[in-house]
């Protein structure tokens, strides 16, 4: 069903949602940048319609709703181990195409890979999704070449424009709640990217042979391994686990799970002192591959959802994008070396 609400009634939609549901969208923290002089868009909870983002992309993505930075897993004392609990409330996160096929990637991972994660299910089960319609590309976005930039895995779609916001419903518990604001149903389609700016092309005869490639060597130097563009992806899992002592003898604390980053020192480390991928331009080459080869060998569909967040965010001005454009020479580089 198809709806058009003004921006007031809007509000009273989603003063209706809060009292089950805790919900989150893109807002902007003035002066919260890494760059003084700049906002900073990321996920918060918001209240009012009128603090959701729809004009820029947000610089983190939804995922530390799904997958918290640091997450407690249990309390220990002696002779003791208790869960902590959680909002009884459910959550909606309002988030675009490539975010949602995100979700799709979040949930092969954690929920369909031979197990299932619990911490991750407890989460995941009281969410919905509010699809942001996509006006126009974003500046480093590549979604259209990855096959993200439409989906219908949602439970409602809003688009905002001529300061209405226009809506189509795919969650039939919602249906009387739109319908109590506007007198009328509509035709509803969300807008999608068509076109991005940014290019991508993957090669079709693209194997572990590109491993051997020298295009990973100008990472050594240009990659600084902060590990900025795995915390601002959407589909980046990575996490180490924390053990937090509350006494000095260590028989009451927590056990946390904690973001981490295949780019940074010491996620290779192994007992013994080994360490694999010391330079960053392996570290590089690991990811690039995961993002665009291996996992789509295993899942066939491809992990990167095009979003740019990583092109946006590197203090090297590394670009992903560029990174896999660069793979088809790669391939001819090591196809010519072999013979």
């Amino acid at each position: 069903m198809g709806y058009c609400l003004s921006t007031q009634n809007m509000n009273k939609v989603i003063l209706d949602w809060s009292k089950d549901y805790l919900i989150y969208a893109p807002k902007t923290f003035v002066g919260g940048h890494c760059f003084s002089d700049k906002d900073l868009v990321r996920y918060a909870q918001i209240d009012k319609f009128e603090d959701i983002v729809f004009d820029k992309k947000s610089d983190y993505s939804f995922k530390e709703v799904l997958l918290p930075l640091s997450q407690t897993l249990f309390y220990y004392t002696e002779d003791s181990v208790k869960e902590p609990s959680i909002d009884k409330k459910g959550a909606i996160i309002f988030l675009r195409s490539c975010d949602l096929h995100a979700v799709k990637r979040l949930d092969e991972i954690y929920l369909h890979n031979g197990f299932e994660d619990y911490y991750y299910n407890r989460l995941r089960t009281k969410v919905k999704f509010v699809l942001m319609g996509c006006q126009e590309s974003f500046d480093s976005c590549f979604c259209v070449d990855m096959g993200t930039n439409k989906t219908e895995l949602y439970d409602c779609s809003m688009d905002f424009k001529n300061e209405n916001i226009y809506i189509n419903n795919q969650n039939k518990e919602w249906d009387g709640l739109f319908e109590a604001f506007t007198k009328t149903s509509i035709d509803v389609v969300p807008a999608f990217v068509k076109e991005n700016a940014t290019k991508v092309n993957i090669p079709e005869n693209l194997t572990t042979d590109v491993t051997r490639s020298k295009m990973w060597d100008e990472y050594d130097t240009r990659c600084i391994n902060c590990g900025r563009c795995n915390f601002v992806c959407p589909t980046c899992t990575c996490f180490t686990m924390q053990d937090i002592f509350y006494t000095d003898n260590g028989k009451a604390g927590e056990r946390r799970r904690v973001w981490a980053s295949c780019m940074v020192d010491g996620f290779t480390d192994v007992a013994g002192g080994g360490r694999y991928r010391q330079k960053n331009g392996q570290r590089m080459r690991f990811r690039v591959l995961h993002k665009v080869y291996d996992y789509k060998k295993r899942y066939q569909y491809h992990m990167c959802t095009g979003c740019g967040r990583c092109d946006d965010v590197c203090p090297e001005y590394i670009s992903f994008s560029n990174c896999i454009n660069k793979l088809q020479g790669a391939m001819e580089e090591v196809t010519d070396h072999a013979k």
